[in-house]
């Protein structure tokens, strides 16, 4: 068992966590990825090498993601077959709580899987964790259809198997935990829940996470896609009342309108929200109309559905628009836009360059 501890500017709490694992469980390799902590920090850092640890460096902050990925690619190059469990390193996990994480994906059975450490939010917890954690955990679900109590724990087990897969997710910073969560109910990879203590220390002054601009950058796949739907929602409503005016005939505007702003959704999911990069724009084509034809179908009987109980265009549009959104996002990550690598076949990450001055006992 691996435990990879991403670090940026830290206290004594980094000290004491690892010399509490070492007392607890001699057996573990740690490492510390230095993410660009600056010159005020590197006697911090050299204090804590030694026997079965190891410390990589970066010159400049680079960010959360980019140092766990960075931590996987080492692990998968000098202990590849290891389990994986991430912490952060001010102090709000618990040796005790690393352990029951790394003992549950010991014993997991059966196709690969995470485990996340999970929050009660319990007691003295700052309003804006909490807040934060509740909001983003109640649009997961709605997203994606996966119930998780707490996407934004930061101390979560992976088995080795996993290790490409993890260095091929999106995100450099935040945001990057969350595009695993995202990118695994996408793939139906499992995802298991562990319960842990609550602690934050100071409120949480030690946290590097800032909560306007970090919040939009985790939440930024389901902002993206929000903000596409809206686009083409506006779109497809002003053809659909145009075209409803001009024919007088129901079925012939939502057609007209649908075939209108489709196009416009295809273009924004595929570049913007769901980033296919440079893959042929066919198969996802292929796929997106299929789900369109479905949509449609489902529009349309919803819309004369509502209008035939006496409720207005406007109004139903916008009900009908409301409950096809989240199928719409659900079908477009798993099926259309779906990544093409998976825990078992993704290749591992390049080398990364980084001073790597440790020792692995």
């Amino acid at each position: 068992m691996i435990v990879l501890i991403p670090s940026f500017q830290p206290d004594r709490r980094l000290v004491r966590l690892l010399d509490d694992l070492r007392d607890c469980a001699p057996d573990l390799h740690v490492l510390v990825v230095d993410d660009g902590s600056g010159p005020a920090y590197r006697a911090l850092f050299e204090s804590v090498r030694g026997p079965g640890r190891t410390v990589l460096t970066y010159p400049v902050n680079r960010g959360k993601g980019c140092a766990l990925k960075t931590g996987f690619a080492y692990i998968a190059r000098h202990w590849p077959e290891h389990e994986v469990v991430c912490a952060d390193s001010d102090g709000q996990h618990s040796v005790a709580d690393i352990l029951r994480v790394a003992e549950a994906v010991r014993r997991h059975e059966g196709p690969p899987a995470m485990v996340l450490g999970r929050r009660a939010f319990t007691g003295p917890v700052p309003a804006r964790s909490t807040f934060g954690n509740r909001a983003s955990a109640r649009l997961f679900h709605l997203a994606t259809g996966v119930p998780l109590r707490d996407t934004q724990t930061g101390l979560r087990g992976y088995p080795g198997s996993m290790l490409g897969w993890l260095g091929s997710v999106r995100g450099d910073r935040f945001e990057y935990e969350l595009n695993l969560l995202l990118r695994a109910a996408a793939e139906g990879i499992g995802i298991e829940e562990v319960d842990i203590a609550t602690i934050y220390l100071e409120e949480n002054a030690s946290s590097h996470f800032r909560p306007v601009r970090d919040s939009v950058r985790v939440m930024a796949p389901l902002l993206r896609f929000s903000a596409a739907s809206l686009s083409s929602f506006a779109v497809d409503t002003v053809l659909l009342l145009a075209l409803q005016a001009w024919t007088g005939n129901l079925l012939a505007a939502v057609v007209g309108a649908r075939v209108g702003s489709a196009g416009v959704n295809f273009l924004l999911n595929r570049h913007l929200v769901f980033r296919s990069g440079p893959r042929p724009a066919g198969p996802a084509l292929l796929r997106y109309a299929l789900l369109a034809v479905g949509l449609l179908a489902a529009n349309y009987l919803l819309l004369r559905t509502l209008t035939g109980i006496g409720i207005g265009l406007l109004v139903a549009k916008v009900l009908t628009e409301v409950v096809l959104y989240l199928v719409s996002f659900q079908v477009q990550r798993r099926f259309v836009f779906r990544p093409g690598a998976s825990p078992r076949s993704a290749p591992r990450p390049q080398r990364s360059r980084v001073a790597d001055r440790g020792t692995v006992g």
